[in-house]
């Protein structure tokens, strides 16, 4: 008697496929929480991994550099810039990462959902909401993304926040009401900008440059997946009921974040062409 076939491997390749790239997605979500300043941490960078022990670095050394008058920075604050630029590297390459194995599980699952016609009503609603929280995942890593590339292209104006969250008393305060005064007198009378003054201004710029340019390749690539999703919609016909439903959906959420991603653009763009009005409203709370 002859024993029945072994089903063909290929069979379950497309579930252990997602699983593995579910396992995978899920790691590196965690990596980008914990591994970043682990990665980021040299020899000299004891302290700095702790939030309360950064923000102390940044104040001090920051305060340091604006009393020096000069634009080069001074050690302590190349310092704190140099492992925020590292530590925002890592990020933006864990969170390219994910996007990656996202956009792939994502593919997969909204072809399985696509294809799971007798998998029953219980099924099929577990693969649309898998694709449902990978797809959102997906866009929240390439949030993170284009934000961890501007933080690394521009860390020293990536630090600024932490000059005025929460307490801000002691010889910040005085610091950040001279950085105040100093900045609205030269955007009140035209007066000349220190030196120090002038680098913040110009890495402001910059700050808002780089996201402006990430937000428009983002908003490239979205635009495509939309044309290609509304002709696939078109091309399905009417009797592709399913098909039509995903790829409708499809194209309206890349037009949707691209239209998003162009608005943040262009208000970015606008800021990196007058940066000194930004930064001041910045200090005064005001970003």
């Amino acid at each position: 008697m002859r024993s029945p076939a072994a089903p063909p491997r290929s069979v379950d390749a497309p579930g252990r496929l997602l699983a593995v790239l579910a396992a995978l997605a899920a790691a590196l979500v965690a990596a980008f929480v914990i591994a970043p300043h682990t990665l980021a941490a040299g020899r000299a960078d004891d302290g700095l991994s702790d939030a309360r022990g950064l923000t102390g670095a940044v104040r001090e050394a920051f305060a340091a550099y604006w009393r020096s008058g000069g634009p080069d920075l001074p050690a302590a604050l190349e310092r704190v810039v140099d492992y925020w630029a590292r530590y925002h590297v890592a990020k933006a390459v864990i969170a390219a990462s994910a996007l990656v194995v996202l956009v792939a599980l994502g593919v997969l699952l909204w072809k399985a959902f696509l294809r799971a016609g007798g998998a029953g009503a219980g099924g099929r609603a577990a693969l649309a909401a898998a694709g449902v929280l990978t797809t959102v995942l997906a866009l929240c890593s390439l949030a993170a993304v284009m934000a961890n590339v501007q933080g690394a292209a521009a860390p020293f104006s990536s630090l600024l926040p932490m000059l005025t969250a929460g307490e801000t008393g002691g010889g910040i305060a005085g610091t950040l009401d001279d950085v105040r005064g100093r900045l609205a007198d030269s955007l009140s009378a035209g007066g000349p900008v220190p030196p120090a003054l002038e680098v913040m201004i110009d890495d402001f710029s910059r700050y808002h440059v780089v996201l402006a340019g990430a937000a428009a390749v983002a908003a490239a690539v979205l635009i495509g997946v939309s044309a290609a999703s509304w002709r696939g919609f078109a091309a399905a016909g009417p009797s592709g009921g399913r098909t039509r439903r995903v790829l409708g959906a499809s194209g309206v959420l890349s037009a949707a974040v691209s239209l998003l991603l162009i608005v943040i653009g262009v208000a970015n763009t606008t800021t990196a062409a007058d940066p000194a009005p930004a930064l001041l409203a910045f200090f005064d709370g005001g970003w």
